[in-house]
Parts: C-alpha cells; structure tokens; sequence
C-alpha cells in the first residue's frame, strides 16, 4: 500500500490488484453470497508472476482469506438491505459490497498450487475479481469462543441456505444485481 495524499484528516491510499479470481460466477444474481454457501463452486486465484515468490508454503494450508476488490459494486450507501434479512441495517453490520471501501474477503479451501495458480473450492467471488491479499486461515488465530451474531440470530437457517446460495432467488427490489456479499 503506497501512502499518495493526506488532508482534512482524512489519507488516500493506493492499492494494486496481486492477481485476479477466475470462476464459474458471471451473474451477480446468481452468485452464492457467502462461502459456506458456495461448497462446489471452483475457481482459481492467478496471482501476477512478480508475486508468485510470496505463495511460498501456502501450499500447507488447508484454507485461505482472500481479500479482493468489489469490482461490479454499487454506490456506496451507509444502510442495505442484507440478502439474509428484510430490515435495512447499517453497512458496517452487514457484508454488502456497497460499502465506502468496497473490500471484501472470503474464507475459501485451497485445492492445489500450480506456480502462481492456486486452485480453490467454496468461491463466491466473480470472475475478474481483482485480489489485493491471501492470507492464511490459522484457527488458532481466528477462532473465537462466545461469540455474538447481532442480527443474524434472527434469521432462519432454511431460509439462509436458500437466499444464500442464490439459485433461482431474486430480489430485484434490493437492487441485488449490484450486491454479491450480505
């Protein structure tokens, strides 16, 4: 990340893609949101040859985080309506990809590394979707005990395993086909 300007308080940063995600997904309509709900979707993350030194070791590693660039998201809005939910909340309390800093990451199983190919299942991320970083999943790390879910207590598992892999469900009231994540 290069620093490029600062002012009023507020720092611009630069950020370059490191490789981009090759999937099944064209249409944002039909994309799983989540992982969890994309078991069967393979993919692969091409990482930039100048980069590929960096993927050392990551080999061992049954899953990733990937971290990527909502490349077909919308205008940025403060509140959404999460695919999961019928309430609009706050954009920060959801994985929508219309946030200010449209980042997004995923929790993707890594197949096989060929060079600079890493072979994935579980992808929910378009095709094109630019990459900004991989890091590794270590539970050891990202495990936590009595955790709380806010709002997602409240929705109803049937109805996540339907809205979440997307399959035939639309919402076009929500202008979902600018949203991937909820």
């Amino acid at each position: 990340m290069e620093h490029s300007e600062k002012g009023n308080g507020a720092e611009r940063f630069e950020v370059k893609p490191i490789g981009y995600i090759r999937s099944e997904h064209e249409d944002v309509s039909a994309t799983p949101i989540q992982p969890v709900y994309a078991q069967g979707c393979c993919g692969k993350a091409e990482i930039l040859p100048e980069y590929e030194l960096g993927l050392r070791d990551l080999e061992g590693f049954s899953h990733i985080y990937v971290i990527y660039y909502f490349h077909k998201a919308g205008p940025a809005s403060l509140t959404v309506t999460p695919f999961l939910d019928d309430v609009p909340r706050g954009v920060f309390s959801a994985r929508s990809p219309r946030r200010p800093n449209p980042i997004g990451f995923s929790l993707v199983r890594l197949v096989k590394r060929e060079g600079n190919v890493l072979f994935l299942d579980d992808v929910d991320m378009l095709d094109g979707t630019p990459i900004l970083d991989i890091k590794p999943f270590m539970p050891r790390f990202d495990y936590r005990e009595n955790v709380r879910v806010g709002w997602q207590e409240h929705v109803d598992e049937d109805v996540a395993q339907l809205r979440g892999r997307r399959h035939g469900v639309s919402r076009p009231d929500r202008g979902e086909s600018q949203s991937v994540h909820s």
